[in-house]
């Protein structure tokens, strides 16, 4: 009987396709078993690299703690100068998203607008996970929308490969001392294994699942946006008041009024540095994404609301590339002062 099977087989056709197919499963095989490996390995510099999209004013210092750490660190910035700085101090230089996906485990990507992380992740020809291998590990660290970081990760998933979202809090003071909080969202067991990694920049704490860590930092913009407001507003009734307006933020700093917008920002205000630690186009992107949340879940938030407009009419007047501190500059002219002047 066993000999009629074999001719049998044998008559089916040459042995060629039956090599095909043990191949296929042998490469299969050791494709799943690289994913596993990479997957289980501890994060380390020893055993990690690592690759970093967005070297503006939060990604460069956040990508610099990594390469400092002893990461080895691929850049990419579509403004190849400003990944200069980390390349002069060992990172390599990557041509494309995809391309330094291809030379990291764990890619990181700190970008501007929904729009180029979508980009940036997704694109086919040159997007992140088109260049991560099974395995890796993608964290978007951009302030998004929480519908795309679910579509990301499960993009991530069908590719053998994890996302994560993890915005951050903190400005620029904040990447610079690596004390940022980061709102992660996706899997936990995914989370938790980047925590050698989110420690060198700050405070991470875990949400939920895909999108969880976007809607945890919409709704800190939320409560920064009304913060922002009063504070700036507090300034200008105490300069018209004719009160000493640094004395006062010292006054009230330690009070209940006290607040980490105040802490970075009033300073600031009072010498006129407008430098952007978070640009006030970004802001208004994050309140627009708020709001548009806010619409899906029939919420009324008449704070967020006219945080945003007075935002927007920064925008309006040329002047979204300065800081969110700028908000004082729409207060003031809404009251025709200054508190570079006496009245």
């Amino acid at each position: 009987m066993l000999a009629g099977i074999s001719r049998s087989l044998t008559r089916r056709g040459p042995p060629f396709p039956l090599a095909a197919t043990a191949a296929a499963a042998a490469a299969a095989m050791s494709s799943s078993s690289t994913e596993a490996n990479v997957s289980d390995r501890p994060i380390s510099p020893d055993t990690t690299r690592v690759a970093w999209v967005g070297t503006g004013v939060m990604g460069q210092s956040m990508a610099g703690h990594l390469l400092a750490a002893g990461y080895a660190l691929t850049v990419f910035n579509r403004t190849a100068s400003k990944a200069q700085g980390l390349v002069s101090l060992g990172a390599s230089l990557a041509d494309s998203p995809r391309a330094a996906a291809a030379a990291a485990d764990v890619i990181f990507l700190m970008v501007g607008f929904p729009s180029d992380v979508r980009y940036t992740a997704l694109d086919p020809s040159t997007g992140a996970l088109a260049g991560l291998a099974p395995g890796g590990v993608l964290v978007d660290m951009t302030t998004s929308d929480p519908t795309l970081a679910a579509e990301i990760a499960a993009a991530a998933a069908a590719a053998g490969s994890s996302a994560v979202d993890a915005p951050v809090s903190g400005g620029d003071r904040g990447a610079r001392n690596a004390t940022l909080s980061i709102f992660a969202g996706g899997d936990a067991a995914v989370v938790a294994r980047l925590a050698p990694l989110f420690k060198l920049m700050g405070n991470a704490l875990y949400m939920g699942g895909p999108g969880a860590g976007q809607r945890a930092k919409l709704g800190n913009q939320i409560a920064i946006a009304s913060t922002m407001v009063g504070l700036v507003e507090g300034m200008v009734y105490a300069h018209k008041a004719g009160l000493d307006v640094a004395k006062w933020l010292e006054a009230i700093s330690t009070g209940a009024a006290g607040s980490k917008s105040l802490e970075l920002y009033g300073k600031r205000i009072l010498e006129r540095d407008m430098a952007p630690g978070f640009f006030v186009r970004h802001f208004v992107k994050d309140l627009g994404i708020c709001l548009s949340e806010c619409q899906a879940m029939g919420l009324s938030l008449p704070g967020l609301a006219l945080a945003q407009q007075l935002y927007v009419s920064l925008l309006a007047h040329g002047e979204g590339g300065l800081g969110t501190q700028a908000l004082i500059l729409a207060i003031e002219r809404l009251n025709n002062t200054s508190l570079e002047k006496k009245d």
